[in-house]
Order: C-alpha cells, then sequence, then structure tokens
C-alpha cells in the first residue's frame, strides 16, 4: 500500500469500531503472541491483534473479529512489535534506489525512514529530492523526507553541482510526505545568524515541522545558541558525556550506528550507567552501506546492538519506534500496535536477536522468512539522473602528477589519514621520494595517491594530493560517491597508468 492508497483514519474510524465491536470481520489476524507493548514496557502473553482497512482495530482476544475472509496467522508465542522506524538517513549510501533499499529494509523489520536526500541534492538539487521522494511515496515502506539544509556542504573547499535557498525549502516543506529540514550542519552560521540558516529554519517551524541537527563541536553556549534557534536533535554525539549534556537539555538524542558510525558501545552508556529517562532518545543508522545492510541488517541491526550493550530488549524496541514517531510528531499513527494506529507489525521469535520472520505493514503481509512476498511497484527515474558526470577531456597520466615546489629528491607532503570505521580523519606527514620533479606515492609507507575531480560543470578542476590507511598494494579506484558534493575521487599506487575518458555517466571510472 502507497501513501497515494493508504486511508486515513477519519475515513476508516466507523468500520475500525465495527470491527472492535465484532459486528464487522477483520481482514487480518495474528493470534497468540506475546505484545511488546511500548507504552507499559510490558510483555502481554496470549494477544490477538486484528486489523482492518490497513490499521489496528482490537488488541486481546480477537476471536469474535474473525469472518469467512479473514486471514488468520498463529504467532505460536511469537513477539509482536511494532514496525521499526529509522529517524536520519541517507538512501544514497546504501547505493540502492529508495525501492530497492525499502525491500531490504523491510525484511529486517523497518517499516519507516526518515530520509535527508543531502547526497542526491548536491548532484541535481531540489530535482533530484523530488525524485527520492516521490518514488518513496508509492512505497509499502513509509518514507518521509526531510529537506536537505545544507546543499552545497561548503563553499569555499570543494564545488558541488546544485544550491539550495529559503525559497527551495519553503517549497519542499508543502509536499506530502516531508517531515521537516534535513540535519542543519552548519551549526556555526545557525550560531552567528546566517541569514540562510536562520530562514530555513524559520520557514520549518513557521509550517509547524521538525528541525533536525548536527552537532559535533564541544561548545555549551554554541550547543544552547542552537537549540534556541530550534533545532531539536543531534546524532553526531561520540560520548556519553556528550549526551549527558544533550539529554539534559532536551536535545532529542539519535544514538546512531551505521557502517562508518558505530556509537552505540559508548554513547549508550547514557542509559545504561547513568540510567536517564529515555523517552527523548532514539535509534538511528544515518549512513549504512550496502554490505552491513546485507550482513547485518538496517534497524534491527541497531536495536540488537543497544540490547548487546545491556539496554532492556523492550526499552530498545521502544528507542526504534515509538519514540522516532514522538520526536517527529507522528506517534498518533506510527511507532506502536494501539487501536487506531497503522499497522506495521513484527513477528520476532527472538527479541534479542530482532530478525522478523513476518512483516506487515498497512495491515498486510509484506516480506517472510526474510523474502519480499508482495510485488513493489517499478520507479523510473529521467535520463538526466544517469547523465551527471562532465570532464572536459580525457584525462592523461600528467593531470595526476604533483610537481616539487623545491629541486630535490625527497619532500615532505601532508597526508590524509582514514581512520577504520570512521568518517573522520586525520593529518600525518611522510616523505616522499622525486623523480623528475614529480613526487611519488610510496607502497612501503602506504601512502597513495588521491585527486579530487570536479565533475558538475566540466570546469577542468583537478586538486592533488596523498593518501594512507587503505593498504593498496596495486592498481586504482575510483568513485563519484564523494560526501557531500560528490566529484570524482581518484587513488591509486602508479598514475602514469591511469587513463580516463570524458564521460557523462553516473558510473564510476574505469582505472
Amino acid at each position: 500500500m502507497s501513501s497515494n492508497t493508504r486511508q486515513k483514519r477519519y475515513e476508516v474510524s466507523r468500520q475500525l469500531g465495527q470491527v472492535a465491536l465484532g459486528q464487522a470481520p477483520a481482514d487480518l489476524v495474528i493470534k497468540n503472541g506475546t505484545l511488546v507493548n511500548v507504552f507499559t514496557g510490558e510483555l502481554q502473553q496470549h494477544i490477538d491483534v486484528a486489523m482492518a482497512a490497513g490499521r489496528i482495530a482490537y488488541i486481546g482476544h480477537a476471536d469474535h473479529t474473525i469472518g469467512e475472509g479473514t486471514q488468520v496467522i498463529d504467532a505460536n508465542g511469537r513477539y509482536i512489535t511494532p514496525g521499526l522506524l529509522d529517524g536520519h538517513m541517507h538512501v544514497e549510501s546504501t547505493m540502492l534506489t529508495v525501492t530497492e533499499f525499502a525491500k531490504a529494509a523491510i525484511v529486517s523489520g523497518t517499516t519507516g525512514i526518515y530520509m535527508d536526500p543531502h547526497e542526491i541534492a548536491n548532484v541535481f538539487g531540489m530535482e533530484g529530492v523530488r525524485w527520492m521522494h516521490e518514488e518513496g511515496q508509492q512505497l509499502p515502506l513509509k518514507v518521509f523526507t526531510t529537506i536537505p539544509s545544507c546543499v552545497p556542504a561548503t563553499f569555499d573547499l570543494e564545488d558541488a553541482g546544485a544550491q539550495l535557498g529559503v525559497a527551495d525549502i519553503e517549497e519542499g516543506l508543502t509536499w506530502p510526505g516531508v517531515a521537516g529540514l534535513g540535519e542543519v550542519m552548519n551549526f556555526p552560521g545557525v550560531v552567528y545568524g546566517d541569514p540562510t540558516m536562520s530562514g530555513e529554519i524559520e520557514a520549518t517551524l513557521r509550517a509547524g515541522k521538525t528541525v533536525t541537527g548536527h552537532f559535533p563541536a564541544e561548545d555549551d553556549k554554541m550547543l544552547q545558541a542552537y537549540l534556541a534557534t530550534g533545532v531539536s536533535s543531534d546524532h553526531e554525539t561520540v560520548t556519553r558525556e556528550q549526551a549527558l549534556e544533550k539529554v539534559r537539555l532536551g536535545m532529542h538524542l539519535m544514538i546512531r550506528e551505521g557502517s562508518a558510525w558505530q556509537d552505540v558501545k559508548e554513547v549508550i552508556k547514557v542509559i545504561t550507567e547513568d540510567k536517564v529517562r529515555t523517552d527523548n532518545i532514539s535509534l538511528v543508522t544515518d549512513d549504512v552501506y550496502p554490505q552491513t545492510l546485507l550482513r547485518l541488517g538496517h534497524m534491527n541491526h541497531v536495536v540488537r546492538r543497544a540490547i548487546e550493550e545491556g539496554v532492556d530488549p523492550v526499552t530498545a524496541v521502544q528507542l526504534g519506534t515509538i519514540n522516532v514517531a514522538r520526536y517527529f510528531g507522528m506517534d498518533t499513527e506510527l511507532g506502536s500496535i494501539s487501536p487506531g494506529k497503522t499497522a506495521d507489525i513484527l513477528l520476532i521469535d527472538d527479541l534479542k536477536a530482532m530478525v522478523p520472520s513476518v512483516v506487515i505493514t498497512d495491515g498486510e503481509v509484506v516480506a517472510e522468512n526474510g523474502q519480499i512476498v508482495k510485488p513493489f511497484p517499478a520507479y523510473q527515474y529521467p535520463e538526466k539522473a544517469f547523465n551527471s558526470i562532465r570532464l572536459p577531456r580525457a584525462l592523461q597520466a600528467d593531470d595526476f602528477s604533483l610537481k616539487s615546489k623545491f629541486d630535490t629528491t625527497r619532500s615532505e607532503v601532508n597526508v590524509v589519514r582514514v581512520i577504520e570505521n570512521s568518517a573522520r580523519t586525520a593529518k600525518m606527514t611522510a616523505v616522499l621520494a622525486v623523480e623528475e620533479g614529480i613526487i611519488q606515492p610510496d607502497l612501503e609507507q602506504d601512502v597513495v595517491q588521491l585527486a579530487c575531480i570536479e565533475r558538475h560543470g566540466g570546469t577542468g578542476q583537478i586538486s592533488l594530493g596523498f593518501a594512507s590507511g587503505f593498504g593498496l598494494k596495486s592498481g586504482a579506484v575510483a568513485s563519484t560517491v564523494a560526501h557531500d558534493s560528490h566529484n570524482l575521487l581518484v587513488m591509486g599506487t602508479t598514475p602514469k597508468t591511469w587513463r580516463l575518458p570524458p564521460m557523462s555517466s553516473p558510473h564510476a571510472a574505469a582505472v
């Protein structure tokens, strides 16, 4: 069921009441399960859940709601939980379209996401945001969009393919299914009154929607100024101390466990050790790479990690369901199993393992035992989406040659050092050989050549440098997946062998 066919509560309220009274049959009934009650924290045994018109009609002993055409599922004691919600994530990081991501997420138990499509926005602007938003509206997965707030991410370091302003945000906020403003990364701009940042936040508040945040700094005055403007959440917290400060100030704490960022182990201590109330805390993924999605799952993995770190399983489920819905003001529709709410429900054998055997969205079974059992509609992206790389000419080996400023055989250079399982990098230096005036990579020191090539406007701009930490021994790799401006990154060991043809394609170049 898509957002276009989901019925509003007022449209089916009379029918739901009749089902609850046994005057009309349910469409689907789950029998004899253990209800994970996210309101009371209880595990209620021998519970039935009756559904009609995509919503929950009755909870308890529901034999009176079963009619001749009612589908009945015997839970046989399995746990009945609300579908999981991801309050902050970027679908682009999965390297999948929204549709293909939805298939992988749903079988893992995710039934709703709040996506921030600022990666496609940096390439295609609001047009790209609309593509992904429209694609999400036709799916069984509930896809809510937060309109990207910082496009480009920086005006000084790199060129992006688009720029969004206050008028763009105002337009996006009028689209059905838009939940608010995407992570406000330019926190200094917010604090010091940048007109664009202030205008975007004010527009979102006027629209009565949520302003999501991004605050990695450790400055109390800046944090409180940031909160005072209307930004209300943060997913960049990496220490227990930061977490405690933020929840004490009423900031909604999003604890992140994705592919590059794995913060649950440390930040969850605010719950397990500081014993704070969990009402204003949720779990998110932020960025999940395809291998993580396939190997570990999606939101069920984050909930499982919280349980592994000592969080009570029911509390962990609350962090991935009702707390997310409450933050976005959607708890009257989502995040719980209660009469009238949308029937997004999981059946789980082992609450600690968090692997659903049945996934129900809008009262229909969409996945069983890790397999999609309902067809998903296709979405056709326009031809423009497949022609976004613009290079003015074929690149040659000389384009990647970094010349030494000095007539010497050795040169000390700055090197970008990657950090395992982190999106952050560190600065290091290395002394490299100089041959015929060109600084050479050094595999013994794990230092390889790095190039960033402008791909949006065909300007021909190329920035050169060196990187360490990849352990690359031969060859080269290239990709236009490069947060947040998504220019063409090339990294390799022997620049003299590189050849890059002129392209108008979104695919990574072969080198």
